[in-house]
């Protein structure tokens, strides 16, 4: 693992979970229910943190919960092209 990645992982793991979903929620529906671009700009963003932490957390999750992100990272990514276009 890069030097950057450790000290990504470790800071995540250090969060309060619950904090986490309630800010993530959050920043979903926001972009799900903002229109137009700025709703589709919303999306694409958390559409790279999602990829962000699929690429730093993937070597250790097994294969199934990589599957299922990458079914979730591709469905934000096609709800936010959608949005924009």
């Amino acid at each position: 693992m890069q030097r950057t990645q450790h000290r990504l992982a470790s800071r995540l793991a250090r969060a309060n979970p619950t904090a986490v979903f309630l800010i993530t929620l959050v920043v979903v529906l926001v972009a799900l229910f903002t229109p137009g671009v700025i709703g589709g700009l919303l999306t694409l963003t958390l559409a790279a943190v999602v990829a962000t932490l699929v690429v730093t957390t993937g070597t250790s999750q097994p294969a199934r919960l990589r599957v299922v992100r990458l079914l979730v990272l591709t469905l934000l990514i096609v709800a936010g092209l959608v949005k924009l276009f």
